[in-house]
């Protein structure tokens, strides 16, 4: 080999070394960020939930913290390889904490609408669910949805059901819990309340409240997932929680939970 022969040779082994490293730098980079690494290295997923929204999230007669939602998180952590840290908040405030990176996720019936994926990623459906709309059982002039024009309802600040009741034309009140908003039906203040069929039910069911009916039921059935923040550093996790939710599905893990907390299958549209 010539000198002019070895000079070039070596420049091309330094220039392959260079680009070796920029790869390797690349792809610990890409590591570093991506947000299932983050999670597993930490040893936990820290989810976001109201905790009392019952039965997707509330606490017992000896105050632990359980639900549909609560137990599909944990049974997520668990998939994943590592142990579920849920934190209660008002429902108004996950989405906040969500894109602060406060929480890893939010489980807490989310509906997927337009307006949220252009924000947040979803996952697959883990729930399926129809909204109600509630007045007192002696009111004759709510029927339909359609009858909420011009009247008054009580929602959870934020929620798709506060969005529903302004889009029939109701006057819509913001309000932090279910119980809320049934009290405030109850004493007259608004007309009506929207929200989803199982709280409701549950609601009726847990306290014998026999002043309240059912006015309205959604035809289209409502999909519940779990959002996380949109971005290349999330897919893993996005994958993760659908093979997770996969496996839940197909073991039965997920119906069990339903008619557990439901007292029906709602895994299926």
């Amino acid at each position: 080999m010539n000198r002019i022969t070895k000079i070039v040779s070596a420049v091309l082994a330094l220039s392959l070394a260079g680009c070796s490293s920029a790869a390797a730098g690349s792809s610990s980079s890409a590591s570093a960020n991506d947000h299932l690494a983050k999670i597993k290295s930490a040893q936990k997923i820290i989810i976001g939930l109201e905790g009392d929204w019952q039965p997707f999230s509330y606490h017992d007669n000896t105050n632990a913290l359980v639900g549909y939602d609560v137990e599909v998180g944990q049974n997520i952590a668990k998939k994943i390889g590592v142990e579920a840290d849920i934190v209660e908040a008002a429902w108004d405030g996950l989405f906040a904490g969500l894109s602060s990176g406060t929480y890893d996720i939010v489980i807490n019936g989310v509906d997927v609408t337009e307006e949220r994926e252009k924000t947040f990623a979803f996952s697959d459906p883990y729930a399926y669910d129809h909204t109600v709309l509630v007045t007192k059982a002696d009111n004759t002039d709510i029927n339909t949805f359609e009858d909420l024009k011009g009247k008054k309802t009580a929602n959870s600040i934020g929620s798709t059901y506060m969005e529903i009741g302004e889009q029939y034309g109701a006057t819509v009140s913001g309000v932090d819990t279910l119980a809320e908003t049934m009290e405030l039906v109850l004493n007259g203040t608004v007309d009506a309340t929207v929200n989803a069929q199982t709280s409701v039910q549950d609601y009726l069911k847990t306290t014998g409240e026999k002043n309240l009916k059912v006015a309205a039921v959604s035809e289209d059935a409502t999909s519940y997932a779990i959002p996380m923040i949109k971005n290349a550093d999330n897919d893993s996790l996005a994958e993760a929680i659908n093979q997770a939710l996969k496996e839940m599905r197909e073991d039965g893990t997920l119906a069990k939970l339903s008619e557990k907390y439901f007292g029906a299958d709602l895994t299926n549209q």
